[in-house]
């Protein structure tokens, strides 16, 4: 059953299907990623963060595993820029609509450019942020492609 977020009316809207993951977030823990993870069960790997960045002075949304960090040379090049680095969280969260921690790919306030790692393409199903701590979806990486008009790099490194 889904919870009703941004992202799941999207998803709804636009007919996309899809799991809901709940799971109770420990609020002392930062790691929101791999908690999720470890609290769902799943492989770190199968698991994705969506990082807020700054691409030559434009938002862009990264998504990568959680077991691995963003590259932001690699993010610049994906998105023909020359400089990334990681956005303000409070302008994240802004042009989101989501709080950190809790920040989906989909169904943000203002769609931005996004670039999901190429590991997505080795699952059948990958998992994200529903929008709230403690609320993953699982979804075909075609599908979060589909709905957020986004492309795939290698972003990601270990």
């Amino acid at each position: 059953m889904a919870l009703g977020t941004p992202a799941t009316v999207a998803l709804e809207a636009a007919g996309i299907s899809f799991s809901s993951h709940s799971y109770t977030h420990d609020a002392a823990n930062r790691n929101f990623g791999l908690e999720a993870a470890s609290e769902l069960g799943l492989d770190a790997e199968q698991v994705f963060k969506t990082l807020m960045t700054e691409v030559d002075g434009r938002l862009v949304v990264a998504i990568v595993p959680v077991a691995g960090k963003l590259d932001l040379g690699a993010l610049a090049a994906a998105v023909s820029g020359k400089r990334a680095s990681m956005a303000d969280p409070a302008v994240a969260q802004r042009k989101t609509g989501y709080v950190l921690g809790g920040i989906s790919p989909i169904g943000q306030k203002t769609r931005l450019p996004t670039v999901l790692d190429e590991t997505a393409e080795l699952f059948e199903t990958i998992f994200v942020s529903g929008g709230r701590r403690g609320f993953d979806i699982g979804l075909a990486p075609a599908d979060l492609l589909r709905i957020t008009d986004g492309i795939t790099a290698p972003i990601a490194r270990d």
